[in-house]
């Protein structure tokens, strides 16, 4: 729809006239904010969020250590904006579609994501869902309605409008919600995206977690208007900025988001003001491009202290209950991580399947010459050698009873 209204003034404007404010329910002590009203959160749910935040919280710390020791090949963490993640999951429907950047596995951990199957993944073994052909952090989960992530940067937003497309035209009652950082915002699908949503009234909702940087670009780098949220307006989209280190708002702007996609088929973007504390990736070091003086005032803003904070105040948890928590989360982490790197590598075989609903001669082919270049070298690849029940080890064993080097 195009205006047809009309006037003789030369009046240009440049956008100082729209303010979106930030939505805040909950302060930093755990109490409420003056005129705040909180969201029906049922003592049960509310400790089921908790704990998948926590959760998330450990089992990052632990890989990145993993990582660090040379024991996986690379990490993300979710850490700072496990509010922002989870609380937004707990607020749909278990089956609504969560289709994720690569920063979101407390949503995983929320809809009952194994710490094995996330172990899985990391390691690449024989049980990875994605046979060990993504990096480390591309979870995905059919039964969870998890779309698999992929590497390229936004691809998944244009992709949400589709599915949501989709979810209308079954008419089901479900949405699609997907997440992405700021960085990704300055995509050109993202802006594709909101335009066919827009148009086609899809039920999706962008959530956009605003964490201060685009790896190592601030956001005041990276565009020169008021962030992410007024954007929607020049597509006639309904939006909100939120604390998204606040549990609270995040829980009731998402669940109010979801009411109006899902019953009146219309697209909703969600800008979360959240921080990353961790570095972008096991590849980063953020003391090159910010300060330990703001990462400590942003500590101060940790979203799983807020959260606990006002657990206490409804009397829903105690410290006693943390420490307990906190020793399982670690032990379960850590015999996980074990089991799961000693699990052999996916069977070679399994490197063609999948791709097509039969196996072409051509790829049949390439997979009969990389079984036989591995029988003829099989000490250069110990793991395929493996995958074909060749003895590596036996054979190194052998050489070296016979004074072999």
């Amino acid at each position: 729809m195009t205006t047809t209204r009309e006037t003789s003034s030369l009046a240009f404007l440049a956008g100082d006239e729209y303010s979106i404010p930030t939505y805040r329910v909950l302060s930093q002590d755990g109490r409420l904010v003056e005129g705040a009203e909180a969201p029906e959160l049922e003592r049960d749910k509310a400790r089921r969020i908790y704990q998948a935040m926590l959760a998330t919280r450990v089992m990052d710390e632990r890989m990145m250590a993993a990582q660090r020791q040379g024991r996986l090949s690379f990490y993300m963490q979710c850490t700072g904006e496990e509010a922002a993640v989870v609380g937004a999951t707990a607020a749909l429907d278990d089956a609504d579609m969560i289709m994720a950047q690569y920063r979101e596995q407390g949503a995983l951990v929320y809809r009952g994501f194994s710490f094995d199957e996330f172990m899985n993944q990391l390691f690449g073994n024989e049980l990875d869902y994605g046979k060990g052909r993504q990096m480390p952090v591309h979870y995905g989960s059919r039964k969870l309605h998890y779309m698999t992530i992929s590497s390229p940067l936004g691809t998944q937003i244009p992709q949400a409008t589709g599915y949501a497309y989709g979810q209308k035209l079954a008419g089901e009652g479900l949405c699609t919600l997907v997440f992405f950082g700021e960085g990704a915002a300055s995509e050109g699908d993202f802006h594709a995206a909101l335009n066919m949503a827009a148009v086609h009234e899809a039920p999706v909702i962008f959530f956009c977690r605003n964490n201060g940087y685009a790896i190592s670009t601030p956001s005041i780098e990276q565009f020169a208007a008021d962030g992410v949220a007024p954007r929607a307006l020049g597509y006639r989209m309904h939006v909100i900025r939120i604390d998204g280190n606040d549990i609270l708002a995040v829980y009731r702007a998402t669940e109010e988001a979801r009411r109006i996609a899902v019953e009146h088929n219309k697209p909703v973007l969600i800008e979360a003001m959240t921080y990353r504390l961790a570095a972008h990736s096991s590849s980063d070091d953020p003391s090159g491009y910010r300060s330990r003086k703001e990462e400590e005032a942003w500590r101060e803003k940790d979203p799983i202290l807020r959260m606990k904070r006002w657990l206490a105040e409804c009397d829903w948890w105690s410290d006693d209950e943390e420490q307990a928590l906190q020793e399982e989360l670690r032990r379960e982490v850590l015999e996980t991580m074990k089991r799961a790197e000693k699990r052999p590598p996916p069977a070679l075989g399994t490197l063609v399947t999948d791709v097509y609903a039969d196996v072409t001669p051509a790829l049949q082919r390439q997979l009969d010459a990389l079984e036989a270049h591995i029988r003829r070298y099989p000490d250069a690849y110990p793991k395929g050698a493996s995958s074909l029940d060749l003895d590596v080890k036996g054979r190194a064993d052998a050489s070296t009873d016979q004074g072999g080097a």
